[in-house]
């Protein structure tokens, strides 16, 4: 399937206004992240995301029908995501996530900043600025950071000897490499704030952080490669030359013998 180019997909959010406008009784629409104000992260992969907002009275019926949205482009599935509005694929591929709220509504959500993509004559441009801002998320010190990345490597060993694969692939493939993408953040001391997602760290690493997408193969080798995930995320925050407790790093090496050696065991 032929991805939308980023043109083709911001001409669709002016279509969705287009709609709004003739839908009666909605008052602008916002765009969010890279349909918002930060369309230098725009792509053919990009997602629409979006707010409507709609006079007091009408919400549900934004919500319950979409026919505006239908009005822009044929829909090929939706469901209801939270109580305020949906995801949406469009039959030709352009994948939607928006909200739904009344004027009064928005002084209680936390949101980027947006631009206005279509707004209704008398509307206030200041509606794409939220009164209560995303709350900023702070890094963790190093010491915690390594502390839990240990913790994790050691419960997900302990979980692979149990017979709990899945489990320990995601403590070991998963937390612990989440712990990771922080140190390196951390480490960074801010340098490309601008491009990091605070909720999301794993979004756009590959160009942020391409010294660590260079060792995810050997970090995140899969399913059945977790005790040689361990070791390379041991070797990892050596590396990076932080402190890390030697007797944990012995019981964790431990636990991965182990776990060869009932591997090699097996017929």
């Amino acid at each position: 399937m032929t991805k939308s180019p980023p043109e083709q997909l911001l001409a669709r959010l002016d279509d969705i206004g287009a709609a709004l406008l003739r839908s009666g009784h909605a008052l602008a629409l916002i765009g969010l992240g890279s349909v918002g104000l930060e369309r230098h992260r725009l792509d053919r992969y990009s997602d629409l995301d979006f707010f409507v907002v709609v006079e007091p009275g009408h919400k549900s019926r934004y919500i319950d029908c979409l026919d505006w949205l239908e009005a822009a482009h044929p829909l090929a599935w939706h469901f209801r995501n939270t109580i305020d509005g949906h995801k949406a694929l469009s039959t030709d591929g352009v994948f939607c996530e928006f909200a739904v709220f009344e004027p009064n509504e928005l002084a209680a959500i936390p949101f980027a900043p947006g631009r206005i993509v279509w707004r209704r004559p008398g509307v206030d441009e200041a509606i794409a600025v939220p009164v209560r801002p995303l709350p900023e998320a702070r890094l963790p010190g190093t010491e915690w950071i390594v502390g839990e990345a240990l913790s994790c490597l050691y419960v997900g060993m302990q979980r692979w000897l149990r017979g709990e694969k899945l489990s320990a692939a995601r403590f070991v493939q998963g937390h612990a490499l989440d712990r990771l993408i922080e140190l390196d953040d951390s480490l960074a001391a801010g340098a490309d704030a601008a491009d990091v997602d605070p909720f999301a760290r794993e979004r756009r690493l590959e160009q942020r952080r391409p010294e660590l997408a260079r060792e995810l193969p050997q970090l995140a080798p899969g399913y059945l490669a977790t005790p040689q995930a361990a070791l390379a995320m041991l070797a990892a925050l050596e590396r990076r030359g932080v402190a890390v407790d030697a007797a944990m790093k012995e019981h964790i090496r431990r636990l991965v013998e182990a776990a060869t050696a009932a591997s090699d065991a097996d017929p």
